[in-house]
C-alpha cells in the first residue's frame, strides 16, 4: 500500500489518521495547521472551537478525504 500525504504537516496518510483520532492532538494539530497556512480567522475558529463537532467532522474527513475541514479559507 502506497503511503499518501496526509494533511497534518505533510506526515503520511496513517499518522495523520492516528493523530486525527486523539482529541487533544487533533485539536492542537488543527489549529497549527490553520496557523501554518497563514489562515489567522481559521486558526483562531480552530483554537475555540476545534474540540467538539470539529472534531468529529475532521475524523471523518481524514478517513474519507484524506484531509481535514476547510470551513473558513480567510
Amino acid at each position: 500500500m502506497a503511503s499518501r500525504k496526509g494533511d497534518y504537516f505533510g506526515l503520511s496518510y496513517i499518522v495523520s489518521v492516528i493523530l486525527a483520532i486523539i482529541p487533544i492532538t487533533s485539536w492542537v494539530c488543527g489549529w497549527i495547521t490553520r496557523f501554518g497556512e497563514g489562515k489567522i480567522v481559521a486558526g483562531i475558529l480552530r483554537l475555540l472551537l476545534g474540540w467538539n463537532i470539529i472534531w468529529i467532522i475532521d475524523l471523518i474527513l481524514m478517513i474519507v478525504q484524506k484531509h481535514i475541514l476547510r470551513l473558513l479559507n480567510v
